[in-house]
């Protein structure tokens, strides 16, 4: 038998509490004990979206949710900056497209964040655009954006602005009422600690405005049928209830450490493996803007990153991820997100030395562990 360790972004692992919860019999979704669970949810949820407006949740991926956006926002022909610096941003370009609305591409170099003042002068230059589209975390590529600075060179314009926070919701400091986010799209399996399957979507009466507008095709995904629903602790269709009342139960352990420590856990568990993958001699990907949620790392030369992430899972037990379309082989992405302590960190960094030392990658072992761990001590002083 060899144990296994889940390390990747995203489905991330689920605490015994939570399975234990959607282990319970299965209750009908139209009963007054369901709509019980689903009004302390929504509350729960509110707390950890760190809004006064409502969250809409959705039985779909958190592309389900990005789609939505698109259609409940906007109307054939209307015109979206879309920041492309990874992977996520560019889906939400590929969504737009497929919708038939003017794509912006604001492209920026993978591993790097986009600058604020970028996107000013782009709503400057075009100054008919419905909306902003950008990521909190860039799970591809392990950045974090200033989404506080975004927010405000995009509160004056007409364009709302929407952040796709999916990996970044419960593990990055993230505060969009404050921070001027008009619309803010999550996942249940990262940082929420449940399984994939829920999709959530909170809106600024700026982004109701546009709702009211919108005459793209929409049915499954309506925010307005969700919203209407919402209001008596609902759904329009049939949820996902199991998921449901694994929310429930991990919204209690969210809050029971309390938001604000569980973004500290969250940022000391990346120091650390940030320098126990430098002090391995490797080299962060997103050096100028490291997220909290997820490290992306350079493959050393000579390295098929390809075969490290295979040997890690194959030979350790250790599940992180790899790149992703032109980064594939490039880089690799240890997640630290969501049930994540720092035991989770000292053993990422162990599985990688023995990995790197038997691909021929000259390592000192334990020098990884020693400096996530020196890291780890100096957090509970």
């Amino acid at each position: 038998m060899k144990k296994k360790y889940l390390l990747a972004p995203g489905p991330t692992p689920v605490p015994a509490e939570v399975l234990m919860a959607m282990s319970q019999p299965i209750i009908h979704h139209r009963t007054a004990a369901y709509r019980e669970i689903f009004s302390e949810v929504n509350e729960g949820l509110k707390y950890i979206f760190q809004t006064e407006n409502e969250v809409l949740t959705f039985t779909s991926s958190g592309t389900g949710a990005m789609e939505g956006t698109i259609a409940n926002l906007l109307s054939p022909g209307d015109k979206i900056l879309v920041v492309r610096g990874g992977k996520f941003g560019e889906r939400f370009g590929e969504i737009g497209e497929a919708y038939g609305v003017e794509v912006i591409p604001l492209d920026v170099e993978w591993g790097s964040p986009v600058e604020p003042a970028d996107i000013a002068r782009k709503l400057e230059e075009k100054g008919d655009i419905k909306a902003v589209f950008t990521t909190l975390c860039e799970t591809s590529t392990g950045v974090a954006n200033d989404i506080k600075g975004i927010g405000a060179v995009v509160k004056d314009h007409e364009a709302v602005l929407v952040v796709d926070a999916i990996s970044g919701l419960g593990a990055m400091e993230f505060k969009p009422d404050d921070w001027k986010v008009d619309v803010t799209v999550a996942g249940s399996q990262k940082g929420l600690m449940i399984p994939p399957g829920l999709a959530f979507v909170s809106l600024s009466e700026k982004g109701w405005k546009l709702v009211g507008e919108s005459k793209l095709p929409k049915y499954y995904l309506s925010f307005e049928k969700t919203r209407i629903s919402l209001k008596k602790n609902d759904h329009p269709f049939t949820p996902a209830v199991s998921l449901v009342i694994a929310l429930r139960e991990a919204v209690k352990m969210i809050k029971e450490e309390g938001l604000e420590n569980v973004w500290e856990r969250h940022a000391c568990l990346a120091e650390a493996t940030r320098a126990g993958v430098t002090a391995l001699g490797l080299e962060l990907f997103a050096s100028q803007a490291p997220a909290n949620a997820v490290t992306a790392v350079k493959v050393p030369e000579g390295i098929d990153g390809t075969v490290l992430v295979k040997n890690m899972r194959e030979k350790q037990g250790v599940t992180i991820a790899g790149g992703q379309a032109h980064l594939k082989g490039k880089i690799f992405r240890i997640a630290h997100l969501g049930y994540a302590g720092q035991f989770d960190v000292t053993l990422a960094m162990s599985a990688l030395e023995m990995v790197l030392s038997e691909l021929g990658y000259k390592v000192e072992l334990g020098r990884g562990v020693a400096a996530a761990e020196r890291i780890l001590l100096e957090s509970k002083g």
